[in-house]
């Protein structure tokens, strides 16, 4: 008779659950969302994959700032010697990780600690 920890992990090597096919990548992310992954995959086997030339996707906006918030920006930028755009964008994404983060820990998404919805700038 088999011991209980080998008999444990021949039912997990076999117990695994084929991953469906899908039609469309719309089809997968809705599976995926919802399912739990480890009944299809043995994460034990995983390895981690490097993508090096891999760049997210971006897109140009156009933005009007007031002057004074530009030039020292670019002041910032200057003494740190990275181009503007670059230390714009670093600024930013720290921020809205900083919102997605408080609106986690609060638990009511979208919204911040004053009520107001995320998105939903000064007019």
């Amino acid at each position: 008779m088999r011991d209980y920890k080998e008999s444990e992990a021949v039912m997990k090597k076999t117990s695994k659950i084929p991953v469906p096919k899908f039609t469309s990548e719309d089809e997968e992310r809705e599976f995926w969302a919802t399912a739990d992954s480890t009944r299809y995959i043995d994460w034990n086997k995983a390895k981690r994959s490097i993508f090096p030339d891999l760049k997210p996707t971006v897109r140009s906006i156009s933005l009007r700032l007031p002057e004074l918030l530009i030039a020292n920006v670019k002041v910032l930028a200057n003494k740190r010697d990275i181009p503007y755009q670059t230390l714009l964008k670093s600024f930013l994404a720290e921020r809205v990780e900083k919102e997605m983060r408080s609106i986690q820990e609060q638990g009511a998404p979208g919204k911040r600690k004053t009520g107001r919805v995320l998105g939903a700038g000064r007019r």
